[in-house]
């Protein structure tokens, strides 16, 4: 249960560095992108 938990706070994670890796504008883009891989792992939490 801590494992699906954690998933959604790792996507957020991941998002953010490659967003700043692969060159984001700012921070808050990094962070915008980083929002949209955690409600994608979200709902793969929840739908499994």
């Amino acid at each position: 249960m801590v494992r699906r938990a954690l998933l959604p706070l790792a996507a957020f994670g991941v998002g953010v560095g490659l967003a700043e890796i692969f060159g984001a504008a700012n921070l808050g883009t990094a962070f915008g992108i980083g929002q949209i891989a955690f409600v994608l792992a979200l709902v793969a939490v929840l739908l499994r």
